[in-house]
């Protein structure tokens, strides 16, 4: 049922007149009377009418140990009750234009990766989000029709029971590096990693053939894994000795857990994706689906450090002060995705792909 492929029609086919450009739905009518608000007047409007409302539904692509920690907090703070639908990231944006297309107002708010939430705002269903808090995300992270609640961090990250502090690699060219074929693993759809690093080389003046030459020698022998939580588990049980691409709070949270696993210091630059929220122009719950973005870019910011993730505001010391950070280009991913995602498998198709199960 959630499958794209085969449906017809354009996706926003059957969506409610007013989310395609028929003028206002109620829900972007109250969103535009709360964005011109602040502080605490804000919060006063949002909570009772959302807790008449009584509901939020919530469509997610965080992980299991991140929803919980979430959902358990939020309810707890108002009388609110989530209901949670969570799923890949790929299978959220298929649900939500599914049932967009149907006339179907499944969601009130999706929280999850930039790429699928450039293609919902393509489509045309999330609403405008405003707001102080949202003004302190930093400029990768406001986007058009979507905010920014997290930044996933790409970094190399390896099993220090194999790998020493000294053997560690310093650079991302350091993994094309021979002694690493057999002992490193790539995952299977970080096209988005590969674009973003590809570019980056280019503006330090690195040939096309240097990069081709580059990636090629990372994936000569290398571990293909489907799933960034997949390439933690593997990495810890000692699969392989280094993970290209991993998300550092995957790999923070096995550390945190007696996981013989590091990735400090960091390689740099760091790559950044923003993840975050988008509400929908159709929400049935728009006081309890706004409540919840204000509150992800408040005390949720707290709770997500918490869980190792990297909040987008970030308020006092910044732990990344001095580190060079470059973000993904969700335009460039989204307008030419498909040819670097052939690019990128193309990439590893030199490499063997594992089973984690």
């Amino acid at each position: 049922m959630l499958l794209l492929a085969g449906c017809g029609g354009p996706p926003t086919a059957g969506v409610p007149k007013a989310a395609t450009g028929g003028g206002p739905t109620a829900a972007e009518q109250l969103y535009t009377e709360v964005n011109a608000m602040t502080g605490q007047q804000r919060r006063d409007k949002l909570v009772p009418l959302a807790e008449k409302e009584g509901t939020l539904d919530l469509y997610t692509s965080m992980t299991s140990e991140v929803a919980d920690a979430v959902l358990k907090a939020f309810e707890g703070q108002f009388d609110v009750k989530v209901n949670l639908y969570r799923a890949g990231s790929e299978t959220v944006l298929q649900r939500i234009v599914q049932e967009q297309k149907a006339g179907y107002q499944g969601n009130d708010v999706v929280e999850t990766n930039a790429t699928e939430l450039f293609d919902l705002n393509t489509e045309g269903v999330l609403a405008t989000y405003d707001g102080e808090r949202r003004r302190m995300v930093q400029e990768a992270g406001r986007q058009q029709g979507w905010t920014a609640t997290r930044m996933n961090l790409f970094a190399p990250s390896w099993n220090t029971k194999m790998v020493t502090s000294e053997q560690a690699p310093k650079t991302w060219e350091e993994l094309a590096d021979p002694k690493w074929d057999g002992k490193l693993a790539m995952e299977l759809s970080d096209s988005d990693w590969y674009l973003t690093l590809y570019r980056y080389w280019e503006k330090q003046g690195k040939t096309k053939e240097e990069i081709d030459k580059l990636f090629t020698g990372m994936a000569g022998g290398a571990k293909i894994v489907k799933g960034h939580t997949v390439q933690g588990q593997l990495l810890s049980a000692g699969q392989f000795s280094v993970a290209a691409s991993n998300y550092t709070y995957i790999v923070e949270q096995a550390k945190a857990k007696g996981a013989p696993v590091d990735y400090l210091p960091l390689v740099q630059p760091v790559i950044a994706r923003p993840n975050g929220f988008g509400l929908m122009k159709t929400a049935k719950h728009p006081a309890a689906a706004m409540l919840f973005a204000d509150w992800m870019l408040q005390e949720g910011q707290e709770l997500l450090v918490k869980q190792g993730l990297t909040p987008a505001i970030v308020e006092g010391d910044d732990p990344l002060k001095g580190v060079e950070i470059v973000p993904i280009d969700v335009a460039e991913l989204t307008k030419n995705g498909d040819e670097w995602s052939k690019r990128y498998d193309q990439v590893i198709s030199n490499g063997e792909q594992v089973d984690g199960k």
